[in-house]
């Protein structure tokens, strides 16, 4: 058990309530990681933490704010997961719940294979989760999507949409997907930030759906990659569709060469 005084955590006392502060301090009490060190990101309803663990490994310290989140945009999304129907609108009920969710869908997505953070522990509004990214001196965490593009674009594209396959097999829509909701690490993807993803049973699981492979869609077009947003969602679905993404180049001779995609898995999208 680590032996960290309370006073570590008096600095934060101006960023955080009573209340998480000292669930920050059992947390640190029970050898999940012994202070936070740099901010990753400060934000107005989750702040995000490395955190040095005794033996010198790091990982991620996510906090949602009590006083800060907006509850009734989160009790909007709980609202039509069927995993919490018999939720009240009461401010840290909803966000404990928020929390909650995230911690789920990211295990369920690790039980398809999708690679996401490890979920290592959730107390209340707090999330610790595996660290990515350099573990040197200074901590130097996976860049997002949108700050460092793959060498390899198509077959970056190819696995972010196994994954979102991946994901929904197992039931779950991550629901916000995006660059910025996706690390670049060592060129390969790996999707972050669940906490909108909802179960394929609830009532806006295929409107988020739509809106991940739009977001992914328009990024990669951006970058030279063309996509068809409809026969993506279809393939994701398992429903016929014969068409994958391809880059302007190969737009331009693909009536004289056919082939397969480098999409990762049992099953493959045909060029």
């Amino acid at each position: 058990m680590a032996k960290i005084a309370r006073e570590k955590f008096k600095t934060y006392g101006n960023v955080f309530d009573q209340f998480t502060l000292r669930n920050l301090f059992k947390l640190s009490s029970q050898g999940h990681f012994d202070e936070l060190e740099s901010p990753i990101s400060i934000g107005k309803e989750a702040n995000i933490f490395t955190a040095k663990r005794e033996d010198d490994s790091r990982v991620i310290v996510k906090i949602y704010r009590l006083e800060n989140c907006d509850f009734n945009r989160m009790y909007d999304y709980l609202k039509y997961d069927v995993r919490y129907t018999g939720l009240k609108s009461k401010r840290r009920d909803i966000i404990f719940a928020w929390a909650q969710r995230e911690f789920r869908n990211l295990l369920k997505a690790r039980q398809a294979g999708a690679r996401v953070p490890l979920p290592i522990t959730r107390l209340y509004n707090i999330l610790v989760l595996e660290y990515l990214g350099d573990n040197g001196l200074i901590p130097a965490p996976a860049p997002k999507l949108k700050d460092k593009i793959p060498k390899d674009l198509q077959a970056f594209l190819d696995t972010v949409i196994a994954t979102i396959q991946k994901m929904y097999r197992q039931g779950i829509v991550h629901g916000d997907l995006s660059e910025f909701n996706i690390l670049n690490f060592n060129e390969t993807p790996v999707i972050i930030d669940f906490s909108q993803g909802t179960t394929i049973e609830s009532g806006n699981a295929h409107e988020l759906l739509m809106r991940d492979i739009h977001n992914i869609s328009r990024f990669f077009k951006k970058h030279g990659i063309a996509t068809d947003e409809t026969e993506l969602i279809q393939w994701v679905m398992n429903e016929p569709t014969t068409k994958t993404t391809t880059t302007d180049k190969q737009r331009s001779r693909s009536n004289h060469n056919s082939g397969q995609s480098k999409i990762k898995g049992d099953q493959r999208i045909n060029l």
